[in-house]
């Protein structure tokens, strides 16, 4: 999965590509919202941790398989 947080007051978001499922990163973001904070481990190991009052947004998605050849 790929997962984008929008941070407050920060022009770049964060990008991680995660091995968890969406609806675990979702319910990880709802869990955050209540007053905890969002953290997330991506599939290289490496964790970010977000302070829920920081956060904008969270975008979910599928990550971009890359193509080779002619059609990608």
């Amino acid at each position: 999965m790929e997962v984008r947080i929008g941070v407050q007051n920060v022009s770049r978001e964060i990008t991680l590509e995660t091995d968890m499922t969406a609806d675990k990163v979702a319910k990880a973001v709802a869990d955050a919202l209540g007053g905890a904070t969002l953290d997330l481990t991506d599939d290289k190991g490496r964790r970010v941790v977000v302070p829920s009052a920081a956060i904008g947004y969270v975008e979910i998605g599928e990550s971009d398989k890359r193509r080779v050849g002619f059609g990608g």
